[in-house]
This record gives C-alpha cells, sequence and structure tokens, in this order.
C-alpha cells in the first residue's frame, strides 16, 4: 500500500531531514544569494541519483519519473531564501551569519521537499507520472524567484499538469495542515512617495512650503481609498510604516519620503486603487504648494488555490494523517509569489503547522525568535509525497 509505504520511508529519513534544516538554518542566504544552498541540493540529489537542472542561477530543478507509463506531471516547491533579521534563539542551530536568519520556515521548505524527492525516488517502481522538484530562490524579494523561473521555462519540458506547495504556519498545532480553497492570499506593491516643497527654519513657516504636513494630509487622505473606494466586501489594506522627514525641531526640511504596501485580493481594483492613490496624494501636494512623486512598484499576484486540486489535496491529507489533523484556514493578507505559478497552472499551496507553546515555537514568522517543532517534519515529506503520488492517480 502507497500510504503504508510512504510512512515508513519519511520515518526513515526523518533524522537526515532534521539535519538538512539544522545545516541550512544555520548557513541563511539572502535572496539570489543561496549559492551555498544551491550546491547543498544539488549534492543531495546527485548522491540520490536524481537528475536536475539549474534556473534562475542558484534555482534547482529536480525530476523524478514514475516506471509505470503515464503523461501526468506534478510540481512540487520549496523556497530557500532566508531574511535579513538577527536571529534572537540560542540554539545549536542558530544561524551563524549575523544579521540573516530563516525566519520564514524557508529551511524547512527546502528540507522537507529533500526528504520528499528522497521518498518518491525510492518509489519509482510503483508509480506512474512524473515528479518536478522546484528549489525554488528569492521568494523574499521583488520581483520573486517564481517569476523568474516561469520566465526561464520551470513550467516547460514537461509542463506540469498541476503545482504544489507547503508552508510553515505556527499558528497551527503541530501534527495539523490547513487548507483553503479558492482566493488565499493578497497581491502585494510596494509604494515609494516623495512629497517636494521648501524647507526652511521652523519659526517662519509662512515661508516656507511645509512637506511634512504636505505627507501628513496624504498618509491620512489615502485611507479614504480602503474606508470609501474599496468595495467593503474586498479585503484591502494600505499602511505605511516607514516616514522619513530629516528635518529637526526648529528645521522644515525640503522633501518627506514615505514608503508602504498595499496589498488586495482582486486584480482589477488593484489596478484603479494604483491610479486614485496616485492621483489623490499629487493632487493633494500640488493644492498645498508642493509636488508629489508616487511610485508604486508592483509585486506578487494575488494566489489562488484551484478548486479541485486544493479538494483533492485536502482529502489526501485526511486519509495520509487523520481527518481530525486537517484544518481550515481564512484569508490571509500576507502575500507569496507561489502566486505566480498559481496565475498560469493549477495550484495548491497550503500550511504546515508547526506551533507548539511547551516548545516555545509560536512565535510568528519574520520575527527573530521564530523556530518550529521539528516534530513537524516527521509529517512534512510523507504528506507531501503521498498527496502528489495520489494525484497522479496512483
Amino acid at each position: 500500500m502507497i500510504k503504508n509505504k510512504i510512512q515508513e520511508l519519511a520515518a526513515s529519513i526523518y533524522e537526515e531531514v532534521v539535519g538538512f534544516r539544522h545545516h541550512i538554518h544555520a548557513n541563511p542566504e539572502l535572496s539570489f544569494k543561496e549559492f551555498e544552498t544551491s550546491l547543498f541540493i544539488k549534492d543531495k540529489l546527485t548522491k540520490w541519483g536524481i537528475e536536475f537542472t539549474s534556473c534562475a542561477n542558484t534555482g534547482v530543478v529536480g525530476l523524478i519519473k514514475g516506471n509505470k507509463p503515464s503523461d501526468k506531471v506534478i510540481a512540487l516547491r520549496a523556497d530557500m531564501d532566508a531574511l535579513p533579521i538577527h536571529e534572537a534563539n540560542d540554539k545549536p542551530y542558530a544561524s551563524k551569519k549575523p544579521g540573516v536568519m530563516h525566519a520564514c520556515g524557508h529551511d524547512v521548505h527546502t528540507s522537507s521537499l529533500l526528504g520528499t524527492a528522497y521518498i518518491l525516488n525510492q518509489m519509482k517502481d510503483d508509480f506512474a507520472g512524473t515528479v518536478k522538484l522546484i528549489f525554488q530562490p528569492a521568494e523574499e524579494l521583488l520581483p520573486g524567484g517564481a517569476s523568474i523561473m516561469i520566465k526561464e521555462g520551470v513550467l516547460e519540458n514537461p509542463k506540469p499538469d498541476y503545482i504544489v506547495g507547503q508552508h510553515v504556519m505556527p499558528l497551527i498545532e503541530t501534527g495539523k495542515v490547513g487548507f483553503r480553497s479558492g482566493i488565499y492570499m493578497a497581491s502585494t506593491d510596494e509604494l515609494y512617495v516623495t512629497v517636494t516643497g521648501k524647507g526652511g527654519h521652523g519659526a517662519q513657516p509662512h515661508q516656507n512650503v511645509d512637506p511634512v504636513l504636505i505627507a501628513s494630509h496624504i498618509i491620512v487622505a489615502l485611507q479614504q481609498i480602503v474606508s470609501r473606494n474599496a468595495d467593503p466586501r474586498l479585503p484591502s489594506v494600505l499602511s505605511f510604516g516607514k516616514v522619513t522627514a530629516n528635518g529637526a525641531t526648529n528645521i522644515i526640511p525640503n522633501e518627506v519620503k514615505i514608503e508602504g504596501t498595499f496589498r488586495t485580493l482582486d486584480e482589477d481594483w488593484r489596478a484603479e486603487a494604483h491610479k486614485r492613490m496616485k492621483k489623490m496624494a499629487e493632487g493633494m501636494a500640488e493644492s498645498m504648494g508642493g509636488s508629489c512623486d508616487f511610485d508604486i512598484h508592483k509585486g506578487y499576484p494575488f494566489l489562488i488555490n484551484e478548486e479541485k486540486l486544493t479538494a483533492n489535496a485536502r482529502s489526501f491529507a485526511e486519509d495520509f494523517l487523520g481527518k481530525e489533523n486537517v484544518v481550515d484556514l481564512d484569508i490571509w493578507m500576507a502575500a507569496e509569489d507561489f502566486s505566480f505559478y498559481s496565475q498560469v497552472t493549477d495550484a495548491c499551496f497550503y500550511r504546515l503547522g508547526t506551533g507548539n507553546a511547551a516548545k516555545d515555537t509560536q512565535y510568528s514568522v519574520h520575527t527573530p525568535r521564530f523556530d518550529v517543532d521539528e516534530d513537524a517534519l516527521k509529517i512534512s515529506t510523507g504528506l507531501m509525497a503521498f498527496i502528489a503520488l495520489k494525484q497522479l492517480g496512483n
């Protein structure tokens, strides 16, 4: 029986997968610089006799073909990059690189996919179809490694019928996984705004054009885009996290720089909101005697989980883990460049629970204390292998 064999192989590779994770976690690399990680992956695939090619410079694409005949192809994706965060955990496998940390679980994703590759490679006589292994760079940095890999042909030769990815989730208890069908994660755009006025002495505001005041009005007014222009049934988020004036208590600067993010779940509204924000900010600055440069760096699209594939994957997870260990996910306004894959082929992106209060692994991703309960690795490898083989019709 496929499930039993996968579970046995997952148990046999578990300790080694934990070792993979420790090595990758201790040696994190930032987006587009995952050179050591790429070599580590290639070394393991070579050892196991799995063919692979390079893509997007540091990306690795492996291929495992079942020995039974079938034209079906499924892709499995893991991201590899770390974040510019200084780790605050005191663990033997803590980051050796100051200011760089695997704070989003990509070390788990990569080590898990290596474990899945081992399992599938051991089972080639048991299944029909082809599994494409996508070890992807730069999920954390625009334009996103997924977009580059797609441009370089990762979804061709052979062309996957489906793609599946998993991501750690500390809010879900270890041993459980979460699924959501349909639209799941938001698009994301970076906003870079420069408000220009005329600086001068703070005691003589009548002789100046105050860009701080203009910027303040713009920040407040732009919230109208969400509260009064967006359909209230459609989630939208507009947040500004950085404002730089570089004046002083008695110095009005010449310019103010603002940085923020806009996120939503509809591409038509996204484009309309871009126009409205730019027009409002530029018009307000002009009406107050200044000027505004409103630069939008368009980021990832929204992520959509294809309904039939996701329903299948959820059913397979219930079979593999037990129905009680599969939970529903809500819409999440964070963004993921897996969304690029979901825009061009049937995709399913699910969550792997890694939270355990007793092990202090409930800190959010993108924080210095983030860590995972490594018991999650007992299911992460086998579950993805099971979903892949069942979706291929085995």
